[in-house]
């Protein structure tokens, strides 16, 4: 029997019981359509987290203060601090970091007459907006100089602004307080939103590192450093590098466990997209139980299809028809079904992502491999589940199948 008859053949008797068949793809279908919007959102997620931690910048480098040995035991060690000669040493050794930044924060109201709102000052040298990706829109930066780092001036973000002055009111040049300190406004940085984990980006205010340290804070010690690699693919480089440099800065012994931490953007990524790629294997895994159970409903319904026809079965093999054809025959039907739900589910899936992009605003990223594993996958399962029950019909005794009623 040649493949034209044998679609033939199958289209007449899916054509027969419309709905049966239609019910039967319902589990194909919602199956492959969840795979691929699963596959989506979980791609779209990661892509996502991506684009919101390349806006810090991909290659900053970030140095704090941690936990060291002691005998043997891991323990914090919270008097350790780092001092502007650890910062030095990184400016004048380092052949991989292209900005350095020492930072020092400290939380509380910015006042501007009778408005005030509670936000974030760091000290930073003027470097720190290239290591972090921020474009002063309005104004400048503070230079590097001795005075410079020293002055009373400070640079806004656009929430800041909002807040403290009325719209339309130009900034620059207006002088606020912050624990009572004047600082003259010289900049507005450019507006950056939420964060990928929510947190507004445009909620703080930027100082020189010493004005910070000493008149707002009144301390000596440097909170964290912040580096910038001079390409992301020389990240891990530019760690081990800046380890070597601060363990000589730090003058500890070759037995000794670093005081400090060292983490990169590359590392936050791998762990973020670590986390959302989990998510997105368990979401498919539930989703493909669909498959599962569509698979099993194919199954079931070419039993039901092989009962009702035994005598069809019978007839066909009594006039010269081979097991193999009848074979052939039913595992088409089988096979017709399962990529004809897969077809409609490839269209649901597609047309739910783009559902989910539009009415969520969730970010999508829909995949080649998602469709093509998908589709794939729905046509094994169509060989795989109508076999056995086509193989059950080909073996059938054409003499008892006459008889049968």
């Amino acid at each position: 029997m040649n493949a034209s008859n044998l679609i033939r053949i199958a289209w007449k008797a899916i054509a027969l019981n419309k709905m049966r068949t239609f019910l039967t793809m319902l589990g194909i279908i919602i199956g492959v359509g969840s795979v691929i919007t699963m596959l989506s959102i979980g791609e779209g997620s990661k892509q996502g987290i991506r684009e919101q931690i390349s806006t810090m910048g991909t290659n900053m480098i970030t140095i704090r203060p941690g936990a060291q040995n002691i005998g043997g035991i891991r323990m914090d060690n919270s008097s350790q601090r780092f001092t502007i000669a650890d910062v030095n040493a990184l400016e004048e050794e380092s052949t991989l970091l292209s900005y350095i930044s020492p930072m020092v924060s400290s939380n509380g109201q910015a006042i501007n007459g009778s408005n005030n709102w509670p936000t974030q000052i760091t000290g930073v040298y003027p470097d720190y907006i290239h290591i972090r990706k921020l474009t002063v829109s309005s104004g400048s930066m503070f230079d590097n100089s001795f005075e410079g780092l020293n002055s009373k001036v400070c640079i806004l973000g656009q929430t800041v602004v909002d807040n403290l002055f009325a719209a339309g009111v130009n900034p620059i040049g207006k002088t606020i307080r912050f624990k009572n300190i004047p600082l003259q406004v010289i900049g507005v940085l450019e507006k950056k939103g939420e964060n990928a984990a929510g947190q507004d980006q445009d909620n703080l205010i930027l100082a020189p590192f010493f004005t910070v340290q000493k008149r707002i804070m009144g301390i000596t010690h440097i909170s964290s450093i912040v580096a910038s690699a001079v390409s992301e693919e020389q990240s891990p480089q530019a760690v081990e590098e800046t380890r070597e440099i601060l363990r000589q800065s730090q003058k500890l012994r070759a037995n000794d466990a670093d005081n400090f931490r060292i983490f990169s953007m590359e590392e936050l990524i791998q762990t973020s997209s670590s986390t959302s790629e989990m998510l997105t294997i368990l979401l498919v895994v539930i989703a493909g139980i669909s498959l599962l159970i569509g698979g099993i409903g194919i199954m079931n319904i070419m039993y039901v299809s092989v009962k009702e026809r035994t005598r069809e079965i019978g007839l066909r093999m009594a006039v010269g028809g081979k097991s193999s054809d009848i074979l052939l025959q039913f595992l088409t039907e089988a096979i017709f079904i399962s990529v004809s739900g897969g077809l409609i589910g490839v269209t649901l899936g597609l047309a739910s992502s783009f559902a989910v992009s539009h009415f969520l605003q969730w970010p999508i990223v829909i995949t080649t491999y998602s469709i093509v594993i998908s589709f794939l996958v729905c046509v094994f399962t169509g060989i795989f589940f109508g076999w056995y029950p086509a193989r059950k019909a080909s073996n059938l005794d054409p003499i008892e199948a006459l008889r049968y009623e």
